[in-house]
């Protein structure tokens, strides 16, 4: 799309890793002077936590058919609603929901899972940066997807995405073991249905793969390193990727495929912003009204 608003969006599963590419646009936008509107997509969900207890224990039979996967537990409408009033305006309304470690909100009086009020987006930005589970989602209501500009997938290979999802749930989080792989397994039906199809719609995936063993991935262990890891990279287009200039620049990368490039999980932050500014420098680009 050419268009005055464009709309970045990084889609993942839970634990799947993409607050690393969030943070990797975050640098690029302050060094680029890029003034972006950010959303998370997990102020899209329709229940508080308390909302979720309190249904469950009066029919605990839908405890597995709310998964925040689900698109029945998510307000879509709305985040497809603000994705077309950005694209056309660059306004929107959106809200914040509140993790453990939130910890600035938390400060401020706000409960573990709740959300803040309602409010519009910062008026004058650049750009809408979105990071959540269902940037790519296409339903039998919604086509979220079709409204991104540049669509960014993450997703670790499977036992990984759980091994970190464990990791940060238990350490950060406080839940316990056992409630934790519990979600994983009790959402894998939305998962199957509504995330893992984004991935064939991403302009671009990064997928973490270790090189170490993960073959349980629910027996407590610590998360591979970087340097225990590959990034494969895999471009819808590969004529928007300069390969050359990437092998050149990527020290030890590779190529696997005319559209897939692979490189040392310690070159994955480096990956990204070589990768990413050039895209989104275009989008800027070719804004109609500059």
């Amino acid at each position: 799309m050419s268009r005055e608003y464009p709309i970045v969006a990084v889609t993942g599963s839970s634990g799947a890793g993409t607050t690393t590419v969030r943070r990797a646009f975050e640098r690029m936008f302050a060094r680029e002077a890029i003034h972006a509107a950010f959303v998370d997509g997990d102020a899209f969900h329709r229940y508080s936590r308390d909302d979720l207890a309190r249904i469950f224990e009066q029919e605990p039979e839908r405890k597995h058919e709310l998964s925040h996967f689900a698109v029945e537990a998510n307000l879509l409408d709305r985040l497809e609603n603000l994705f077309i009033e950005y694209g056309e305006q660059g306004t929107g309304i959106y809200r914040q929901y509140i993790h453990a470690e939130d910890k600035r909100m938390l400060e401020q009086g706000y409960r573990v899972g709740t959300f803040t009020e309602w409010q519009s987006l910062p008026g004058g930005t650049d750009l809408l940066f979105y990071e959540g589970l269902h940037g790519g989602l296409v339903s039998e209501h919604h086509d979220i997807a079709r409204h991104v500009d540049l669509l960014v997938g993450v997703t670790p290979t499977v036992n990984l995405e759980w091994i970190q999802k464990i990791d940060r749930d238990i350490n950060m989080r406080g839940y316990s073991h056992e409630a934790v792989v519990d979600t994983i397994l009790g959402r894998m039906h939305d998962y199957v249905r509504h995330i893992l199809p984004q991935f064939s719609r991403t302009h671009i995936n990064f997928q973490r793969v270790p090189s170490v063993d993960t073959s349980n991935p629910f027996e407590p262990q610590a998360i591979p390193s970087d340097a225990e890891s590959f990034v494969v990279i895999r471009f819808r287009d590969r004529t928007s990727a300069d390969f050359p200039y990437l092998l050149t620049m990527l020290r030890d990368a590779f190529m696997t495929r005319p559209n897939t490039l692979v490189v040392p999980g310690s070159q994955m932050p480096l990956a990204i912003e070589l990768i990413l500014a050039p895209r989104v420098e275009q989008l800027l680009a070719q804004r109609r009204f500059r």
